[in-house]
């Protein structure tokens, strides 16, 4: 019995490292452009071993997608917590400078984006609703903000996304300014 724990343990170890490895390599090159085989490289195990855990491609791509969206839920909960006001709006203020600064970090970014790119593929499509969905949930359960406060945190974030893909807060023409003026970004 202990040994069969320790290979459950393993198991869960390499597991864990297979997720985190695909989330950069998928956020790097996108679903389409992703090998097996350059994520199972990255987690230096065999791409067998990573066949073994995840039977598809496409069910490796959802649990790196899944836990994008455990890491976002995690940040906007630590956002909401240091929130000195907990009222709405400025919980939605601590949660967006939350976010803003996770996707500093434009793997998780970058991942959201290649899902999106991807939702033709259903059960991407299902698993990016999912965690959209339990981000506009926790957001509205933990703010006690109205529908339409929701609506907006949601759409500056991607708002945000896009500032944040194309470069736009270092373009200082008048359009750029248009949509980057007032948008907190890192």
């Amino acid at each position: 019995m202990a040994n069969r724990k320790a290979v459950l343990s393993t198991s869960n170890v390499r597991r864990e490292a297979v997720v985190l490895s695909a989330m950069t390599v998928f956020a790097a090159n996108g679903y389409l452009g992703t090998p097996v085989t350059d994520v199972a490289k990255r987690a230096k195990i065999s791409t067998a071993y990573v066949f073994k855990l995840f039977p598809s491609k496409q069910e490796l791509f959802v649990a790196a997608l899944e836990r994008c969206f455990e890491v976002i839920l995690a940040a906007l909960a630590k956002g909401a917590e240091e929130s000195a006001d907990q009222a709405p709006e400025p919980i939605l203020f601590a949660m967006g400078g939350a976010y803003a600064a996770l996707i500093a970090d434009r793997k998780l970014l970058l991942l959201q984006i290649h899902a999106q790119s991807a939702a033709g593929v259903p059960e991407i499509a299902k698993a990016f609703r999912r965690g959209l969905a339990s981000v506009v949930n926790f957001v509205k359960v933990r703010s006690n903000a109205s529908d339409e406060s929701v609506q907006r945190f949601i759409a500056y974030g991607q708002l945000c996304h896009l500032i944040t893909t194309t470069g736009l807060d270092a373009d200082t023409s008048s359009w750029a300014s248009i949509l980057t003026t007032g948008v907190r970004h890192v």
